[in-house]
């Protein structure tokens, strides 16, 4: 096969995986042949050789899938910053999208927050890091988690201590001290640190 095919072979499963990521269907053949330039019998042809290399599965109309393991991808929003020091107004705007790939990090549900301040420097995280956050509503003790108190979103670790009737979040920095709440909604338990070196 000429290089030239190569290329777009690699372009129609490239397509087919941003588009579902996307908009969390396949592409119609229609749209695939407008994505990449050329016209419905040729995105046929080209995506039945995908199919016999067994790169993409299709079974009719939106149900094209890529089967390489590396191609599929979760899209995670960026969500904005996470106070990594005194708890701050919690903003949940999206900035961005990134994918993460199914292989290293699963299919759970997960956001982006960009760290901001230094409480958690013992811990790796740093003042600009970017911390992914696993969507969960519960934690257990010592997990590091995104804690929203009186709309305030701070990044601590995670300590229940009931027979005082509070919990405690602590940072990683031996300067700065415990914080205690009676009550906090855990918006998701950090799983990742994502920096430059």
């Amino acid at each position: 096969m000429r290089s030239k095919d190569r290329t777009l072979l690699a372009e129609i499963e490239r397509f087919i995986c941003d588009y579902t990521d996307r908009h969390g269907y396949s592409p119609a053949m229609q749209e695939v042949a407008d994505g990449v330039g050329v016209g419905k019998s040729t995105a046929y042809r080209y995506i039945v050789q995908l199919c016999s290399e067994g790169a993409v599965d299709y079974a009719g109309v939106r149900s094209l899938t890529s089967t390489r393991t590396d191609a599929r991808a979760v899209r995670v929003p960026v969500l904005g910053e996470v106070a990594c020091g005194i708890p701050k107004l919690a903003e949940e705007n999206i900035d961005e999208y990134v994918r993460l790939p199914v292989a290293l990090f699963g299919n759970d549900d997960y956001f982006i927050l960009k760290a901001s301040g230094d409480s958690m420097t013992g811990a790796g995280i740093d003042d600009g890091d970017l911390v992914l956050i696993r969507r969960q509503s519960s934690a257990e003790d010592g997990q590091i988690v995104v804690a929203l108190t009186e709309n305030e979103a701070t990044l601590k670790r995670f300590f229940a201590e009931p027979e005082r009737h509070r919990i405690r979040l602590h940072p990683e920095n031996p300067k700065l001290s415990d914080i205690y709440v009676e009550a906090c909604e855990i918006q998701g338990v950090a799983v990742k640190v994502l920096k430059d070196l």
